[in-house]
Parts: structure tokens; C-alpha cells; sequence
């Protein structure tokens, strides 16, 4: 396995006399908007349906109900004593950390509608610039115009509207999507490996693959129009029952195997034969199909992704396996080949809570690059030949056993495992 060091950066938050971490602009001491001042998105819905409608199933708008986020911000304000609880909220609801509503010691019991609508319509819609590409550095200008990428927007009674193309470029999106600990350290980086990425080089923006274009109307009888998905497809389906219909969930999940079957591909090298009771060497090649990011990439330390690898004798006989799931749900093995990120504290553990951490080491795939595994495999238990051999990548938004250490033990049960690529080969069992 590769191994690499995400190296520290700089951290943008301080903490007073007082304690509290604090940023002056995404996580400021006094309130720096209004709530008031933001519309619910259920008011934009009703000119803008179809929008709306998307935004109500994605991410965005499941930000602030998550349950694993939610447990996150609990031991945090267990460890922190209330003092950092605005370090998680700056992003998953902008304009309530900063219009006051987040406070040491809240609850989300307590917390306005506004703030529980999470990365809402006008948290985007409403910034006028970008002061830093990470954690929180959009500027938001609740008394400006509604910003967005068509080009000549219409005037309307409710708001002004003004083309921005801040909002078509990826810094956009890497004001939120790119994180860093308190303590400086890097956490997330969709938008620096973008950078260096070949879809960069070409002009490829997150938005041409996570807000898909298609012709329709943003304003029921407006002009039809090249328009944005608000749907922001990614790697999970959400774990809370009921927020999202049946029907809703369905068809989320269709797209997000869509999105994860074309993002690696796995081949397997294999020799034509082997000596009854010899070694097999097997390489396994990953390669990370996707050009503007790793594969996986977000909260790696979080998602899990694998090679799963089982060789049989002619009889279906297992004479090797690796990557399998255990009873509880997690992939085994002696060379278990996995692909993404983990946490370690200052004594060289790893860890599951990222303000625990002083180093994040990834092996995850850059962009159009490839990883070999080579295995060496036992022969001596086949039976007769030929062997056959089956590799798999497989992916997971989630470890179960780190819903379980969070105290969400029922929603392991509702974790996918997504099939991302597979191929098989045959191996000649040769007599010495």
C-alpha cells in the first residue's frame, strides 16, 4: 500500500478570553446577518418548483438532519464543553451560525427554520464573493440579488437577480467542500485535487458533473432556459428514514450508482497456469476513472473503499480470500486492500473524531492515475483446477463499525455496498 501525507495548513479559527473558537467571517463572536433577512426555501419554491424540489432530496438540504453529522456535533460539544460548536454549523447552515442562532451549548431542538434548512437556497444564491476556498469563505450579501449562472436573468417582484460567475467556477463549491481542522489540519480537499487535476486543465467544473445542464424553465412560464440539477449527486443515500419519499429514494439511489459505476476500474493480471501447490502471483490494478478528483475523495477518513478478491478451485472451493465482510460488516483480511484515508493522534492510533487528530494519511487515487496491489496466493488447498479468480471494488459511504462507535447502531443495517467495478480471470492448475 502507498501511503502519503496530507501536510497541516493554517488554521483560520482563534480563540478568546472566553474560549469560544471563533472566524470573523464564518464563524463570528456577534451575529454579522440577520436571520431574518434570508428567505425559506419553501418560498423560493414557489416560482422556482422544479429547483426546489431537488434541493428538498439533496445533501444540502439533509445537512442539518443527518444523523451521523449530528453525532459528530455531540461529542464535540461533549469534548469542547460548547466551545467549538460553531466549527461544524459555519458550513452545514451558514447563515445560522452566523446570524447568531448557533450558540455554546445549543440544540437543534432549539435552533430557528432557517438555520435547520442547512446549505439552503439563498446560502449560495446569496453570497457576493469567495474571501477563501475552505471552510465557510463565501461572503454573503443578504441585502444583494439572487447571483446565479444564467447569463440574463429576469427582474422579478419577490427579488433581484444578477448573473455571478463565481457560481459556474469550482472555488464555489470549495468554500464549503474543502475542510480544515481547527488545529490547521487537512481534512478534506475535493477542490485542491481538482486543481491539480487533468478535468482543471481542460475547464472542467464540479458543476458539469454534480449539476448536470439540461433545457427548462427556472421560473414556471419563464423562458425556457440551459439550467443547473440542484440535486448534487454524490456518494451516499441518506440514512434517515423519512426524509426523503420511497420513490425519491429510488431514484437517488439509480443515480448514485450511475455515478460510482464509471469512477474506478479494476483488471487483474494473472499467469496462464500454475504448479499444483505453487504460489500465484496475482497484480490487481485500480485505476481511478474520474478526471477532476482522488477516487474515493471528500471525508475519506469516513468513507471506505476496497478490493475485493476471491480466488476458487474448479470445485467453487474459496482458496483465498480477502475484503469479504466479517459478521459485522466490515471487509477482512491479512492483505485487505483498501483505498482512501485514515486519522492518527499525536501516539500514532488511528481515530474516528478529526479534532483528535494530528496527521491524515491518505493512499487515495489521483485523478486518471492507477494503483497496483500484487498478492501471492497459496495453491496448496485447490482442489482441482482451473482457478478462477474475481477482484471487485466495492465502496461505502460508511464504516458500520464507526455508526457503532457513534452510538447510531440502527442505521448500520441501512449502509449500501456499491459494486464500482469488477473482473475475473482463470488460472491453469497444472500437475508438477
Amino acid at each position: 500500500m502507498i501511503l502519503t501525507l496530507i501536510p497541516l495548513g493554517c488554521g483560520d479559527g482563534s480563540s478568546g478570553s472566553d474560549g469560544l473558537l471563533s472566524d470573523e467571517l464564518s464563524m463570528p463572536r456577534v451575529p454579522t446577518v440577520a436571520l431574518d433577512s434570508f428567505a425559506s426555501a419553501e418560498d423560493c419554491g414557489v416560482c422556482h418548483q422544479a429547483h426546489y424540489a431537488e434541493w428538498a432530496a439533496s445533501a444540502h438540504a439533509y445537512a442539518m438532519k443527518d444523523p451521523v453529522f449530528r453525532a459528530f456535533v455531540a461529542i464535540r460539544q461533549e469534548n469542547y464543553a460548547g466551545e467549538q460548536d460553531k466549527f461544524c454549523l459555519q458550513c452545514h447552515s451558514p447563515i445560522g451560525t452566523r446570524g447568531g442562532d448557533i450558540v455554546a451549548g445549543f440544540e437543534f431542538a432549539d435552533l430557528q427554520p432557517i438555520t435547520l434548512e442547512g446549505v439552503t437556497c439563498e446560502s449560495c444564491h446569496k453570497a457576493a464573493s469567495l474571501a477563501r476556498p475552505f471552510n465557510s469563505g463565501h461572503v454573503l450579501d443578504p441585502d444583494g440579488p439572487m447571483r446565479g449562472t444564467i447569463a440574463a436573468p429576469l427582474g422579478g417582484s419577490f427579488h433581484e437577480s444578477q448573473f455571478s460567475p463565481l457560481h459556474g467556477g469550482s472555488a464555489f463549491c470549495a468554500g464549503c467542500h474543502d475542510l480544515r481542522e481547527a488545529s490547521g489540519l487537512v481534512l478534506e480537499r475535493p477542490y485542491a485535487e481538482w486543481q491539480e487535476s487533468p478535468a482543471a486543465a481542460v475547464g472542467v467544473q464540479c458543476q458539469d458533473c454534480h449539476m448536470p445542464r439540461y433545457e427548462g424553465q427556472a421560473v414556471a412560464g419563464g423562458p425556457t432556459r440551459t439550467l443547473h440539477r440542484h440535486t448534487w449527486i454524490g456518494a451516499g443515500i441518506p440514512l434517515l428514514e423519512g426524509f426523503v419519499t420511497k420513490d425519491e429514494e429510488a431514484a437517488l439511489r439509480v443515480e448514485v450508482k450511475r455515478l460510482l459505476a464509471g469512477a474506478a476500474r479494476v483488471d487483474i493480471a494473472a499467469p496462464a497456469f500454475v504448479r499444483a501447490g505453487d504460489e500465484v502471483d496475482l497484480d490487481i490494478t485500480v485505476k481511478n476513472n474520474i478526471s477532476a478528483h482522488n477516487f474515493p475523495t471528500g471525508s475519506t477518513f469516513n468513507r471506505q473503499a476496497w478490493v475485493e478478491v476471491v480466488v476458487r478451485d474448479g470445485d467453487g472451493r474459496v482458496v483465498f480470500a480477502t475484503g469479504t465482510l466479517d459478521a459485522r460488516g466490515e471487509p477482512r483480511g491479512s492483505e485487505l486492500l483498501q483505498l482512501g484515508s485514515v486519522l492518527v493522534d499525536a501516539r500514532g492510533r488511528r481515530v474516528l473524531l478529526p479534532w483528535r487528530a494530528t496527521e491524515h494519511v491518505s493512499n487515495a487515487i489521483e485523478p486518471l492515475r492507477e494503483r497496483v496491489f500484487r498478492l501471492r496466493v497459496a495453491t496448496a488447498s485447490a482442489g482441482r483446477g482451473p482457478l478462477s479468480v474475481e477482484a471487485r471494488v466495492l465502496f461505502r459511504a460508511f464504516s458500520p463499525e464507526a455508526l457503532r462507535a457513534l452510538g447510531l447502531d440502527e442505521y448500520a443495517a441501512r449502509l449500501e455496498v456499491h459494486e464500482v467495478s469488477r473482473d475475473v480471470a482463470g488460472v491453469e492448475l497444472r500437475p508438477r
